[in-house]
């Protein structure tokens, strides 16, 4: 099994460790015919115009939307503006998971912030009711969700941190920060 992670921009490197971690062959993925070599993507965190920008630069945007429809996609801050139908304003956007994004939610990189997050997959997965604690930089929210799209994971005051639709997974904050290795467990039980 190999998981490709995009390595356009942001930290891709910290995905790749966390999946050598698991014991998952991670690849960087920058052109459209690395996406044939992986059965999942990771699209980490940095800076979302820019990510979609490369993307268009690179000729890989339609390729991501073919892979996406298909395969796991995983996008971490970001990546989940990226992966979203809507974030308020234009920027290249890979418009899979039926979500809506607000950039930079909680302001600037001075009120970035840690929160124990209640992530029920992870406690069916793991047996553990140990709670999730998440590193949050000016990271977006995830302001609503639909269709098929379902929230797994809020903050103490309702907002939406993280969502899945299907094969698609969506964080606000930065699970490749942390050494917890459940979030990355978990994404790459959606590949079978």
């Amino acid at each position: 099994m190999k998981v490709g992670v995009l390595a356009l921009q942001g930290d891709f490197a910290e995905h790749l460790s966390m999946l050598r971690r698991i014991g998952v062959e991670g690849v960087e993925v920058r052109l459209p015919e690395e996406l044939e070599t992986v059965q999942a993507l990771i699209i980490p965190g940095g800076e979302s115009t820019t990510i979609g920008k490369l993307a268009v630069d690179f000729g890989l945007l339609e390729p991501l939307r073919a892979f996406g429809r298909e395969r796991p996609i995983w996008g971490t801050c970001a990546g989940a503006i990226f992966l979203s139908k809507d974030a308020h304003r234009q920027q290249p956007l890979l418009e899979l998971m039926d979500i809506t994004v607000q950039r930079n939610a909680f302001g600037r990189q001075v009120d970035s912030f840690e929160a124990d997050l209640d992530v029920k997959p992870l406690k069916q997965a793991t047996g553990t009711s140990e709670p999730y604690h998440a590193v949050f930089i000016r990271a977006p929210i995830i302001e609503s969700v639909r269709g098929s799209a379902e929230v797994l994971a809020t903050l103490p005051d309702g907002r939406i941190v993280a969502a899945q639709q299907g094969h698609l997974l969506a964080t606000s904050f930065h699970p490749e920060l942390t050494d917890d290795l459940r979030f990355h467990q978990y994404f790459v039980s959606l590949i079978s």
